[in-house]
């Protein structure tokens, strides 16, 4: 009867945290300021050329090294990320030509081989946007080309975070995703060079694979309070494909624009499915039937996070599928890799009788801490 009991209040305790999150989620306004990529359209016309970027001033004029975090929050200078975020747009759009000097030096963008300077048309930073929100600038660089170009080629700074560089105006034009200090390959000015399905396939992997390692946090965690259920490698299994197949589900229907949920409802679900987990290691030592059910709607949700990384940036139009399917298996060995990291760490312990309650339990209580924190965090600020 005692044992009941227990059972009973802790599953009564954890479906009062998934309702309390469903509740506050549906309410809650405010995100985090989430670290997108920058997105580059690159169309020649009349002898010029016009790189269009969408992009977050701030950020890049505070130094925040946007190569490695996914929330300005999380750098150390976020002070000054949110101190130019409160300044009116006007004095944002007036800082801005400071950094075009630093990314001709590069060059930023060679045409033949050669560096060409982009000199600064217009800068679009849009105002009356909460300031605990991303804002989303538009810079418009132009430079007039050679006679005669047939090639350019984009170089992309380090610490810049991601850059989608999309080329505009041709037929098969070339969409590419570099990282911060990765050059574009030379691009031929009359179309041609759109990516193949083999291509699409390979260049996304990577992407998806740096959504887990080093930047999907929550992610990591949900993957390894799967990892400290049990000693045992049948419940690790059984977990990890359910949640693979709903992330899976989610992810191409986010993808393909069939589901949207705003991430302000996603982000703080994904963060109380963490605490879920988490807390059902400490008060169950082995699986039970429910929990792949349960894990199975957890992956839907952190199926629609995924998504909402494609939908920053899209995918090539013409080789939707094969770039999906990359960023699906660079997520999975993302996955993969966590494990791994975990059981070299832990994996000589699984087998002692000690393991769960001198590290299987404590390292489920810091992982409910921290998903309890997000989802105020998420919610509430």
């Amino acid at each position: 009867m005692k044992s009941t009991f227990f059972w009973l209040r802790s599953k009564l305790a954890l479906l009062w945290l998934l309702s309390s999150a469903i509740l506050f989620s549906l309410v809650a306004a405010a995100q985090a300021h989430e670290v997108k990529p920058t997105i580059a359209d690159l169309t020649i016309t009349e002898g010029r050329a016009v790189l269009e970027l969408q992009i977050n001033f701030e950020a890049l004029l505070a130094g925040i090294d946007l190569d490695s975090i996914e929330d300005t929050d999380n750098a150390e200078n976020a002070g000054d990320y949110d101190a130019l975020r409160s300044l009116p747009a006007e004095r944002i759009a007036a800082r801005v030509p400071e950094l075009l000097p630093d990314w001709n030096s590069l060059p930023l963008l060679s045409v033949d081989g050669e560096a060409v300077a982009l000199e600064s048309v217009s800068v679009d930073v849009p105002d009356g946007i909460d300031a605990e929100l991303p804002r989303d600038s538009i810079w418009r660089l132009e430079a007039e080309l050679p006679d005669g170009s047939a090639r350019v080629q984009i170089t992309w700074p380090e610490g810049a975070g991601a850059l989608v560089l999309r080329q505009q105006g041709v037929e098969e034009p070339y969409t590419g995703y570099l990282a911060g200090g990765e050059a574009s390959p030379e691009i031929v000015l009359s179309g041609g060079d759109a990516q193949s399905g083999l291509q699409a396939f390979v260049s996304y992997i990577p992407v998806g694979f740096d959504h887990i390692l080093p930047k999907g946090l929550d992610h990591i965690l949900f993957v390894l309070g799967l990892f400290f259920l049990s000693s045992h490698l049948r419940p690790l299994i059984w977990q990890v494909s359910a949640f693979t197949l709903a992330h899976t589900v989610t992810l191409a229907l986010g993808a393909m624009g069939w589901v949207n949920v705003p991430g302000a409802i996603v982000e703080p679900l994904i963060a109380a499915s963490i605490t879920y987990v988490a807390v059902e290691n400490i008060f169950h030592s082995g699986l039970n039937r429910w929990r792949p059910l349960v894990i199975f709607g957890f992956g839907l949700l952190h199926g629609l996070g995924f998504a909402s990384v494609l939908g920053d940036f899209g995918l090539p139009a013409g080789q939707f599928v094969p770039a999906l399917i990359g960023f699906n298996i660079g997520v999975e060995l993302g996955q993969l890799a966590v494990i791994a990291i975990a059981f070299v760490l832990v994996g000589w312990a699984m087998k002692r009788d000690w393991y769960r309650r001198a590290i299987a339990v404590p390292a489920s209580c810091v992982i409910a801490a921290v998903g309890a924190y997000w989802f105020v965090e998420r919610v509430f600020l």
